[in-house]
């Protein structure tokens, strides 16, 4: 049984979508408002904090994955340069560091036009793509952060693809 067929969608709103996939994956949660939520997901590297915020007015679901990065300042270009590689590799939502609050973050913003709602399964999966583009692309950071590597370096980190488990 796939995740939707367990849920009326017509009369439930996003974020109680995504209240209760917080709840069946035992996420932490903490509804926000009537209209936003956020979670804390463990992944294999970082714990990621993930919010998500409906707007009525423009029918957009907003996600927003963020990790702690704290790069040195002359690292910064190296960073910023990793970032556009990145996100040139990223069909589905995209990178940016927010310096100020010393975050990574991943955007990605689900239109849902004509009074369409999200299902569980595209909710589901876009909370699964998050994660998995911040644990994709959270070593190659890292490398060129603190490894002192070339952006193209790390990013053949990010690129090979791993099967099994060591």
């Amino acid at each position: 049984m796939s995740l939707s067929e367990s849920y009326l969608t017509d009369e439930l709103h996003p974020i109680d979508i995504v209240e209760s996939l917080a709840e069946r994956h035992a996420w932490e949660f903490d509804r926000i408002g009537d209209d936003q939520i956020a979670m804390a997901v463990e992944g294999q590297w970082k714990h990621y904090s993930i919010t998500l915020a409906w707007s009525g007015y423009d029918e957009t679901l907003r996600l927003i994955c963020t990790f702690e990065m704290e790069p040195p300042e002359d690292r910064l270009p190296a960073l910023y340069e990793c970032l556009n590689a990145v996100n040139d590799a990223c069909w589905a939502g995209a990178f940016a560091f927010w310096p100020d609050q010393r975050l990574m973050t991943w955007r990605y913003g689900l239109v849902m036009a004509g009074g369409q709602m999200p299902c569980p399964d595209q909710i589901d999966r876009l909370i699964g793509t998050a994660v998995a583009a911040a644990e994709r692309y959270y070593p190659a950071f890292q490398l060129v952060i603190w490894g002192e590597r070339s952006a193209a370096d790390a990013m053949q980190v990010a690129i090979a693809e791993a099967y099994g488990r060591a």
